[in-house]
């Protein structure tokens, strides 16, 4: 006849013993393997089988076993047999354990994490080893995800730059407020795109052009960049004089912009200005860093 249930996984086994040391005056003992309550175990006694029970021989939860009455070291011997031991093992099949089946402190510390620490653990699902589960740290776990916005800079204008009638200049944004790798040169105002950061790139600029007198009809910003050794002068800003022909004493042109960059590709603002009677205009501070300034950074993919 066909086996019926699960296949034992082991044909004879017996049941465990457990063999006490007597100590003085002590009531409770601990059992090698935990029971839920005393008829889990039978007892024996100086080879005298022992009544399970509240107000009987003993009592057993857990761990502890309790007798009712204390014995004596050299006199009395006691051991007992775990009748609720599994005589076989047997794996639970594919998802047949739920939620329901385990203790919530399968998992400690299940409470939302506001913080999480460099060496905090993540559990992963691995799909490259038929998702076995993996555990890695948090510090390797975030190098691995992402990216960072780097290389990045900002750089402003601290003394003000004479621009003559009709001509265009480079704006050397002469003072780094940062420089997260090395990629800006204040002498110059060029950005290098550094080894190893080719990608997107967001840049920024914002030139406060200034004329006392009102001369200045026409203002342009340039994006100028050198990508592989093509140089490319791109209009990004423009200020004519107002419909009415009213010239400029001073305006702010600002733009914001993207481009897909190489190692060493290089990018730098210009200005252009023209007025009405061939006199210079400045491209000023404006007293704070932010009236004249250059930005930029690598985008995440």
């Amino acid at each position: 006849m066909a086996y019926i249930g699960n296949t034992p996984a082991e044909s004879f086994a017996s049941f465990e013993k457990q063999v006490f040391t007597i100590v003085n005056s002590q009531t409770a003992y601990t059992l090698s393997h935990s029971v839920v309550n005393e008829n889990d175990i039978r007892l024996v006694v100086n080879n005298v089988v022992q009544e399970p029970g509240s107000g009987k021989a003993y009592t057993a939860s857990g761990t502890t076993l309790t007798l009712s009455a204390a014995l004596v070291n050299g006199t009395d011997e006691m051991y007992c047999v775990f009748l609720g031991r599994a005589l076989q093992t047997v794996n639970p099949p594919n998802a047949s354990v739920g939620s329901s089946q385990v203790a919530a402190s399968i998992i400690t510390g299940q409470t939302a994490e506001t913080s999480i620490a460099t060496d905090d653990l993540i559990l992963l699902s691995d799909t490259s080893a038929s998702g076995a589960l993996k555990k890695m740290t948090r510090a390797n776990f975030v190098s691995g995800v992402g990216g960072t916005n780097t290389p990045a800079f900002q750089a402003s204008l601290t003394a003000s730059l004479s621009i003559s009638d009709g001509t265009t200049v480079d704006v050397v944004f002469n003072s780094e407020l940062y420089d997260v790798g090395s990629c800006y040169d204040t002498s110059n105002g060029q950005f290098t795109v550094p080894s190893g950061e080719a990608g997107k790139y967001l840049f920024g600029t914002t030139v406060f052009f200034t004329d006392g007198a009102g001369n200045v009809s026409d203002m342009l910003i340039y994006a100028h960049t050198t990508i592989s050794s093509t140089a490319v002068q791109s209009q990004i800003a423009r200020a004519e004089s107002t419909s009415n022909g009213t010239l400029h004493t001073q305006k702010t042109l600002s733009s914001t912009f993207t481009l897909n960059l190489g190692v060493g590709d290089i990018v730098k603002i210009q200005a252009y200005a023209d007025t009405n009677n061939g006199s210079a205009t400045g491209v000023g501070t404006g007293g704070t860093p932010g009236k004249t300034l250059f930005y930029g950074h690598k985008i995440i993919e």
